[in-house]
């Protein structure tokens, strides 16, 4: 028992880190873009928008692009992370009722280890929503750095050529792939390579209930 317990602390201050690092890695390029559309800002006012304009902002806004899929990145290990945290508490809330199955009443996340039983640990009910990726802070982030792209491209046509259309197109092309890779494709890669080949060892006896039992 004492072994149980050590590890459901051990696990516990790991989603703990982990969530802070998600915190704390959103927080640190949200700050960054801030700082960094605050600079063009003020560089906009002074230059009207010339070529000095242009030229920093095309330093300016491609380093911020990358601090944002570093994060991007970073994010989607960490839910990865996560996801194993709450598979191996599961697990251990498994080993206890095995050892005590009186205290079964008294638990409100899951025994199981399967996706089922995980996504009632964390809250979702067994439940995946589409509004649960939209929201979720890697979404945001990519939601972010589609914009950052589409920005740069932009700005990189704007260069070569005064036309206001052909502009506009690169940037809504350049933002809309991106978009696409970072909030639909990649997580679906991310899932299907992690999650595809987890075997759960306690599975639900009765696959779709509604509680943790």
């Amino acid at each position: 028992m004492q072994i149980l317990a050590t590890e459901h602390w051990s696990l516990l201050a790991t989603r703990s880190m982990v969530w802070n690092e998600i915190f704390t890695r959103a927080g640190m390029f949200l700050t960054t873009l801030s700082a960094a559309i605050v600079a063009l800002a003020l560089v906009a006012q002074a230059s009207a928008f010339d070529e000095t304009f242009r030229m920093l902002a095309l330093l300016i806004l491609p380093v911020v692009l990358f601090l944002g899929v570093a994060t991007y990145i970073r994010l989607g290990d960490a839910q990865v992370i996560d996801v194993w945290t709450v598979a191996g508490m599961n697990r251990l809330r498994n080993a206890y009722l095995d050892i005590a199955p009186d205290l079964e009443p008294y638990f409100v996340t899951s025994q199981y280890d399967d996706i089922e039983g995980m996504l009632w640990t964390a809250g979702h009910f067994n439940r995946i929503k589409p509004s649960m990726a939209l929201v979720s802070t890697p979404a945001i982030v990519g939601v972010i750095c589609a914009v950052l792209s589409g920005v740069i491209g932009w700005l990189l046509t704007s260069v070569l050529t005064d036309r206001e259309v052909a502009r506009m197109s690169v940037a809504l092309i350049v933002g809309a792939t991106a978009a696409v890779l970072l909030i639909a494709v990649i997580p679906r890669m991310l899932i299907r390579g992690n999650l595809g080949r987890y075997e759960p060892r306690f599975p639900r006896p009765n696959p779709g209930g509604s509680a943790p039992e």
